[in-house]
């Protein structure tokens, strides 16, 4: 690998020849030289080490080759929250915090609430955090994504329950929710958003159902009504041209009050249902 930093380079000059997206290359410096934001300022006239140039070098080449920001840095924020991330799990997106403020509005006092496929744990510890009242329970068919959740519940001093189960396999039959949520794997076999930019590294099984892109999203709405108290709600994420086959899916399943709503962008990215 040719490096690109040399030792001996300022942190200014780190910053007005970069190869990379002005926003990742400070994130990296600072990742890389362990400063934050103020410290790159302050410290503009520090020059780097051999073992900083070397690892600045090897950060910027695997960035170049598409790899995510967060997976070389370990790290996404969340709802405002701080999580660890790695290859095991899908990084955390924005526009998912969607579905942790519909879940919070449908979420009774001291409430139950399950979230189905927590990998990093980003929707369960946010929901826990911002409301210590509710019983919050979330599952992941994965061993090493819920090792990162849980480590991510304890480094948010949030109390989720964590099962290793593949969707509802692992709950008793009496366990009842006020509400359950998911971001499920939802892109279809075959899609070609698999083979680009950040998704190429992240988990394929938290992407595709290598089916149609519906097959986890059946499997919920089959199986919440034997988990959901009466009037219980199910909200799910999906892809962007979705929404009105999960609709569909839902009605047919007899679930009242069908509805989609839209993210930031004005896609609608959550739909859900409640028992009768």
């Amino acid at each position: 690998m040719s490096q690109h930093v040399q030792a001996g380079a300022t942190v200014a000059s780190l910053q007005q020849q970069a190869r990379l997206d002005a926003v990742d290359n400070r994130i990296l410096v600072c990742h890389a030289l362990g400063l934050n934001r103020v410290g790159l300022i302050t410290q503009s006239e520090r020059t780097l080490t051999e073992d900083e140039a070397v690892r600045l070098s090897e950060l910027i080449e695997r960035r170049l080759r598409g790899e995510p920001v967060a997976y070389l840095i370990g790290q996404r924020e969340f709802y405002g929250l701080a999580f660890e991330v790695s290859e095991a799990v899908l990084i955390p997106r924005p526009e998912t915090e969607l579905l942790v403020e519909l879940a919070l509005e449908r979420l009774p006092p001291r409430g139950r609430v399950l979230d189905m496929g927590t990998g990093s744990g980003a929707i369960a510890v946010a929901l826990a955090h911002s409301r210590p009242d509710a019983a919050v329970s979330a599952l992941d068919v994965s061993p090493a994504a819920l090792a990162v959740a849980q480590r991510n519940a304890a480094a948010n001093q949030a109390a989720v329950r964590f099962l290793h189960s593949s969707w509802y396999a692992a709950l008793e039959d009496s366990e009842r929710f006020e509400l359950i949520v998911s971001n499920p794997p939802y892109i279809a076999s075959g899609d070609r958003h698999l083979s680009e930019g950040d998704l190429r590294f992240e988990p394929v099984g938290a992407l595709t159902d290598h089916a149609d892109g519906l097959s986890a999203l059946r499997t919920l709405i089959a199986g919440a009504p034997r988990h959901l108290l009466g009037q219980g709600w199910l909200l799910m994420e999906h892809g962007y041209d979705q929404a009105a086959a999960v609709r569909a899916l839902l009605a047919a399943a007899g679930y009242l009050e069908v509805q989609s709503w839209q993210d930031l962008a004005g896609i609608e990215r959550v739909t859900g249902g409640r028992l009768p």
